[in-house]
C-alpha cells in the first residue's frame, strides 16, 4: 500500500476554533465602531452560520431586524469587521484545536509534507498563521486559498491546485474538514478525507457517511477523542499510523 505522502488541513473550524474566537467577536467590534446596535452572542452567532459569508450574514440580520444595509454601508461594515477579525488573528487571541499541534509536529518530524487548503482569503491565513506559529514554527510547506481558485469547496479545485502545486498523489494524500463542503472537496478530489465536525454544519450529516473517520477532536494524552465512525481509533489520538490505516482502509 501507499505510504502517506502529504496531509491537506482545512482552516476554520479544523485547525482553530476561528469563528466564536475570532469572526463573532469581529463582528460584534464592527457593530459597535459603527454604532449599530446589535451583538451576536454564541447561540445566534451558531443559527447565523447557517448563512454562507460574512457579508450574507450582516445583510441578513441587517433586514430581520429592519435595518437594511445599502451596498456602500454593508461593504464599509466588511471592510471595518476584516480589520478586526485580522488584529484579533494576529494577537494570537485564537488557539489551535485540541490534538491539532501534537499531530502537525508528528507529521512534520516523520517528513510528511503539510499544506493549508482552505476557502478563506489569503490575507486571513496568513495573519491566522502569524498568530497560531510565531518566528519559524510554521509546519505548513504551502497553502491554497480562496485568492488561488476560481470555484471554492464544494468544487474539488482547491484541492486539485493542492495536489498540483505540493506534486503530491492523490491516493498517498489525506484531508482534514470539519464541514460539508470541505468533505465533498476533498472526496471529489480522490482522496480520503477525516472530519471533525462543526456543529453549525447543517449540511455535514447529510454528507458525513462519506468521511473515511469522524471524530470530535485530534485528542490530546489527557483529553481523549470522541469517535462516531470509522475503523477505531483505540487510543484515543489520531496520529501518523493512524492516518495511514485511513489511507489503506480507503484504497
Amino acid at each position: 500500500m501507499p505510504r502517506l505522502q502529504a496531509v491537506f488541513w482545512d482552516v476554520d473550524g479544523t485547525l482553530a476554533d476561528t469563528e466564536m474566537e475570532g469572526h463573532r467577536p469581529a463582528f460584534n467590534q464592527a457593530f459597535e465602531e459603527l454604532g449599530l446596535p446589535w451583538h451576536w452572542n454564541r447561540t445566534l452567532y451558531q443559527q447565523l452560520l447557517a448563512i454562507p459569508g460574512g457579508g450574507q450574514r450582516m445583510a441578513f440580520f441587517a433586514e430581520q431586524q429592519g435595518h437594511p444595509l445599502n451596498p456602500e454601508a454593508l461593504e464599509q461594515l466588511k471592510q471595518v469587521k476584516q480589520s478586526h477579525y485580522l488584529a484579533r488573528i494576529r494577537s494570537g487571541a485564537v488557539c489551535l484545536r485540541p490534538g491539532v499541534a501534537r499531530l502537525l509536529n508528528e507529521l512534520r518530524a516523520a517528513g510528511v509534507r503539510q499544506w493549508i487548503v482552505t476557502s478563506s482569503g489569503r490575507a486571513s491565513v496568513e495573519a491566522l498563521m502569524e498568530g497560531l506559529f510565531p518566528g519559524a514554527a510554521n509546519p505548513f510547506e504551502g497553502s491554497i486559498s480562496a485568492n488561488d481558485v476560481q470555484r471554492h469547496k464544494p468544487h474539488p479545485d482547491p484541492y486539485l491546485h493542492a495536489l498540483n502545486s505540493s506534486g503530491a498523489a492523490a491516493n498517498r494524500c489525506l484531508a482534514v474538514e470539519d464541514s460539508a463542503a470541505g468533505l465533498t472537496a476533498a472526496v471529489r478530489a480522490s482522496m480520503p478525507c477525516l472530519v471533525t465536525p462543526s456543529l453549525w454544519d447543517q449540511q455535514l450529516p447529510k454528507e458525513i457517511h462519506r468521511a473515511a473517520a469522524v471524530v470530535d477532536h485530534l485528542g490530546e494524552h489527557h483529553q481523549p477523542l470522541t469517535q462516531t465512525s470509522g475503523p477505531p481509533c483505540v487510543d484515543g489520538l489520531i496520529t501518523l499510523e493512524y492516518l495511514q490505516l485511513l489511507l489503506e482502509t480507503s484504497g
